[in-house]
């Protein structure tokens, strides 16, 4: 077997710390825009900002994401990554319809309780921001219309009774939703509320 010599090794050695140092500058970026994003606002966020942040020049900010879609994909990325959304299909395994919703609801209000002040810059910057909208509507979108679906499939509901039963969870499962909800009801409260209006539209 041949041998690297002292130079290859040498350069061997070089690149792996290269890489490695831009691997950690560009998590730097990712956090220090995560941060942004999550105070601010993404709309708010300018790359003078998130290169202070990071302790780096603007250029190198470009150098690793050389637009706001880019740098969206991984800070969403990154951040769902660290804080990963309930899993839908755990809650498939309860097969009673009201005993689903409360193990569902629960989840996902934990999740915004620990992120929802995070998120509501975000969420807020997207009704404006077609780049915020795209990148949400790839991330959590699906997730979310997964959780419904999970939550609605025990019901059985056909017709009318499903659309009501669809928007109601539409409605309970929006990061605005709780946070109304949470600035007068704990966790347990507001799935009850959340729970209770979801059964109604279940009804004949």
């Amino acid at each position: 077997m041949k041998r690297d010599t002292p130079r290859q090794k040498t350069r061997k050695y070089e690149l792996k710390a290269r890489a490695e140092r831009q691997d950690e500058t560009r998590q730097r970026i990712v956090d220090a825009a995560i941060a942004l994003h999550t105070t601010i606002g993404p709309a708010r966020t300018t790359v003078s900002a998130v290169a202070e942040r990071a302790g780096v020049q603007r250029h190198t900010v470009y150098s690793h994401f050389p637009d706001d879609r880019a740098l969206g994909l991984a800070c969403s990325g990154c951040h769902i990554e660290r804080h990963p959304l309930p899993d839908a299909a755990a809650w498939r395994t309860i097969a009673e319809p009201k005993a689903r919703l409360h193990r569902g609801f629960e989840e996902i209000y934990e999740y915004y309780e620990q992120n929802g002040a995070g998120l509501a810059p975000i969420l807020r910057d997207a009704d404006s921001d077609a780049v915020i909208r795209e990148i949400l509507d790839l991330r959590f979108r699906p997730v979310f219309e997964s959780m419904r679906d999970a939550l609605a499939e025990p019901f059985h509901a056909r017709g009318a009774r499903r659309t009501r039963l669809i928007a109601t969870l539409d409605l309970f499962l929006d990061l605005q939703t709780w946070l109304v909800l949470a600035r007068t009801a704990t966790i347990a409260e507001a799935v009850e509320v959340a729970v209770r209006a979801t059964c109604a539209q279940t009804q004949t």
